[in-house]
C-alpha cells in the first residue's frame, strides 16, 4: 500500500536548475569522511600509496593510481573534501615505512609490526581480537610524533585549499567504541592551519565518552577563537549506543546534555558505506521505501549480534522523533540533526557511484574478488558495501568559512551517492502557484525557512505549506518521486511518523519498474522512465498545531543496477543473490521542525 498522499499536488517537470534559483546561495558537493594511508586501520588493509595528497587531487578530478594498481578518476570532480583520518596512531605506519627515527623503536611501532603480521593471518577483525586479548590495548604513539604528523596533516590542507574553486576542511574522526560498539565522530574545523594545529587531536582511548569529546571542542573554541563541531558517524553498527535513552555515564538524559550534544553535533551522517541508517522495516513498516542498504550487522567489532530492541536507538528517523519526546519533557532537544552523507572510504579514493564504486578498502577495490569476500569472519561483507554518500551544501560561496557555516545551520542534506538537486522551503504563506515562478525559491527565505531551520508558530489556523524543487544527477537515472516524511509527538508523549507521497512521476509498482529497469545479463539501465525534474507545492493534511513536529524531504530515482550486478557484467560472472540486483539511489532533506506556541 503506497503511503498517503496530499489533496493537492503540482507537478512541474521542466528542466528547473537548482543552483540558479537562488542569487544568495550556490549548491556544493563534497565529502566529510574519507580516510588515507594515515589511519591505521587503512594501511594495514592495503592502502599504501593513497595520503592526503593523492586523495586531494583525485577529489579534483585528476587521474591517480589506486592502492591496486588501477587507473582511476572522477567524472565530475567533489567542491569539497575534508580527510578525516583516525586520530588514534595517525600516520604511523607510513612513518615506520620511512623508518622516520622519531617512531623506529619504540614500543608502538613494535606493536603494530606485530599486529600486521596478524592481519596478514587472520585478518582485520580477527588481528585486532588477538591482540586485545594477548597483549591489551596499543600503546600511544609518542606525542612529538603526534605533533609533526598533526601538523602535516594541516599544512597538507591548508596546501591544497582553493577558495572559491576546492575547499580542503581540516579534520580527523575520534574513534569511540564501547564493547566494540560504534560511537564514532568526525571532528571538522572552520579554520586553517595555524589555529587547528594549536591542539592535538583527542583520542577517544582514554575516554570513549562523546561528552569528553565536546569538552575538548569547547577547551579549542576558548583558547584558539576559532570553531568546530562534530558529525556522529551512522549509527546502525553502534548496538543502540548512538541515541540512547541515556547518557554513556548511566544519567539522566538532561536539558544541558541535550542543549550541548545539539549544540556541538548539528548534523548526523545518515548514509555512508557500511549501509544506509534514514529507517528501517521493522521501525517504519508502513514505509515502502525503508528497507534500503540495509544493515543488520551487531557492532562495528561483530562481537555482539544485533537485536530487536537495538534499531530505535539507531536510525534516524526514530531518533528525530525521539528527539521531540524528549524537548517535551525537558525543554531541549539532544536530537535536532540535520542529514548528510559521506563515503567513510579507507581507500582514499571518495567515489559514490554505482558505475565508479571504488570499494572501502583496499581490498575491495574493483575485481571479481570484491563480489565474495575479502575479510577473515566478515562474509559476504564486499558485496553489502553501499556505494553512498555524498554531502549537499547551500552555501553564499565554496570557502571553508561558508561551507562550515552552512554545515552547522544544517542547510545541507544527504544523497546516496548520485547529485541529486534538491531545495526545501517552509512557511505559512506559500501557494501553488508559486512553484510556477523560478523565483520562488529564492524569495524562500524571507516568506519562510529552509532545511535545517525551526518554524516558528502562527495565528493562522492554517497548515504550514511547503516549496520542493528536485533536479535529477545529469549522470544518473531520472527522479521516480518526492516525498515529505513527517514526525511528531502527542500531548500524551506518543511518537508517530507518517510518509507522504507528493510528487509521482510514475504510476507503476515497484516490482513492475525493477523488472523493466534492471535488464537480465545487463548494467545497463533505462533512467528515462521518470522525469528529470519534480516541483511542487505541499500543505500537512494532518496538521495539530498543539503537536511539534519535523518534516524532511525524500527524493527517489527510479530503480538502477546496483554496483554488484554491474561487477557481474563487467566480469562475466553470476551476479550474487543475496543482495538486491538494483536499487532506487535518494536524497534525505535534513529536517525543517516546527516549533508549537509556548503555554503558559
Amino acid at each position: 500500500m503506497r503511503p498517503a498522499t496530499a489533496a493537492l499536488l503540482v507537478v512541474s517537470c521542466e528542466l528547473l536548475s537548482v543552483v540558479s534559483v537562488a542569487a544568495d546561495k550556490a549548491l556544493y558537493w563534497g565529502d566529510v569522511h574519507l580516510h588515507t594511508n594515515l589511519s591505521f586501520d587503512a594501511y594495514i588493509n592495503g592502502t599504501r600509496t593513497i595520503g592526503p595528497t593523492q586523495a586531494y587531487q583525485f577529489a579534483q578530478g585528476k587521474t591517480v593510481v589506486s592502492n591496486t594498481g588501477l587507473e582511476v578518476q572522477l567524472k565530475r570532480p567533489l567542491d569539497f573534501l575534508a580527510i578525516t583520518d583516525h586520530t588514534e596512531n595517525m600516520g604511523l605506519y607510513t612513518r615506520i615505512d620511512a623508518r622516520d627515527p622519531l617512531v623506529v623503536g619504540t614500543s608502538v611501532a613494535q606493536r603494530y609490526t606485530e599486529l600486521l603480521s596478524l592481519v596478514k593471518e587472520f585478518g582485520l577483525r580477527g588481528a585486532f581480537m588477538r591482540s586485545m586479548r594477548s597483549a591489551g590495548p596499543l600503546p600511544d604513539m609518542p606525542a612529538l610524533t603526534r605533533n609533526a604528523v598533526w601538523d602535516e596533516v594541516t599544512t597538507l590542507a591548508d596546501d591544497h585549499n582553493q577558495p572559491g574553486k576546492f575547499t580542503t576542511l581540516i579534520g580527523y574522526e575520534w574513534t569511540a567504541m564501547i564493547t566494540g560498539d560504534n560511537l564514532h565522530r568526525v571532528v571538522l574545523y572552520r579554520d586553517g592551519a595555524e589555529l587547528a594545529m594549536r591542539r592535538l587531536p583527542l583520542e577517544a582511548s582514554s575516554d570513549p565518552d562523546p561528552e569528553s569529546l565536546w569538552a575538548e571542542l569547547e577547551r579549542y573554541e576558548t583558547e584558539t577563537g576559532g570553531n568546530v563541531l562534530a558529525i556522529a558517524h551512522n549509527g546502525n553498527l553502534s548496538n543502540g549506543r548512538m541515541f540512547a535513552n541515556t547518557r554513556l555515564n548511566g544519567g539522566a538524559i538532561d536539558r544541558n546534555y541535550a542543549e550541548r550534544r545539539a549544540r556541538w553535533e548539528p548534523v548526523y551522517e545518515v548514509t555512508q558505506v557500511k549501509g544506509d541508517g534514514e529507517t528501517h522495516p521493522a521501525l517504519s513498516p508502513g514505509d515502502s521505501y525503508a528497507d534500503f542498504e540495509t544493515w543488520d550487522r551487531g557492532n562495528v567489532a561483530g562481537t555482539e549480534a544485533k537485536t530487536p530492541d537495538m534499531l530505535d536507538r539507531e536510525y534516524a528517523r526514530s531518533a528525530l522523533m525521539a528527539g521531540l519526546a524528549h524537548e517535551q519533557s525537558i525543554g531541549a532537544n539532544p536530537f535536532r540533526f540535520g542529514l548528510i552523507g559521506s563515503t567513510d572510504s579507507h581507500t582514499g579514493l571518495s567515489a559514490t557511484r554505482e558505475d565508479n564504486f571504488l570499494g572501502k578498502f583496499a581490498g575491495s577495490e574493483p575485481s571479481v574478488e570484491r563480489l565474495k569476500t575479502h575479510m577473515a569472519g566478515m562474509a559476504d561483507f564486499d558485496r553489502e558495501l553501499a556505494a553512498s554518500g555524498l554531502i549537499a551544501v547551500w552555501a553564499e560561496e565554496n570557502t571553508r568559512g561558508a561551507i562550515f557555516d552552512a554545515i552547522k545551520r544544517r542547510e545541507v542534506y544527504a544523497t546516496t551517492g548520485s547529485r541529486i538537486g534538491l531545495r526545501v522551503h517552509a512557511g505559512w504563506n506559500y501557494k501553488p502557484s508559486d512553484v510556477k515562478h523560478h523565483n520562488c525559491l529564492s524569495s524562500g527565505c524571507s516568506l519562510g525557512v529552509p532545511m535545517g531551520a525551526t518554524l516558528g508558530p502562527t495565528d493562522s489556523s492554517d497548515a504550514p505549506t511547503f516549496l520542493i524543487d528536485a533536479l535529477k544527477d545529469p549522470l544518473g537515472a531520472d527522479l521516480e518521486r518526492v516525498q515529505v516524511v513527517k514526525g511528531w509527538v502527542d500531548n500524551e508523549g506518543n511518537t508517530h511518523e507518517k510518509v507522504y507521497d507528493v510528487i509521482v512521476a510514475s504510476s507503476e509498482t515497484q516490482d513492475e519498474v525493477a523488472e523493466r529497469s534492471v535488464l537480465p545479463g545487463e548494467a545497463n539501465d533505462k533512467h528515462d522512465q521518470g522525469a528529470a525534474a519534480l516541483s511542487g507545492w505541499w500543505q500537512d493534511p494532518d496538521f495539530n498545531p498543539a503537536w511539534p513536529a519535523f518534516y524532511y524531504v525524500r527524493v527517489l530515482e527510479v530503480p538502477a543496477a546496483r554496483w554488484t550486478t554491474r561487477d557481474a557484467v563487467r566480469y562475466d560472472v553470476p551476479a550474487p543473490q543475496d543482495v538486491p540486483a538494483f536499487i532506487q539511489d535518494r536524497a534525505y532533506s535534513s529536517p525543517i521542525w516546527y516549533q508549537p506556541p509556548t503555554v503558559d
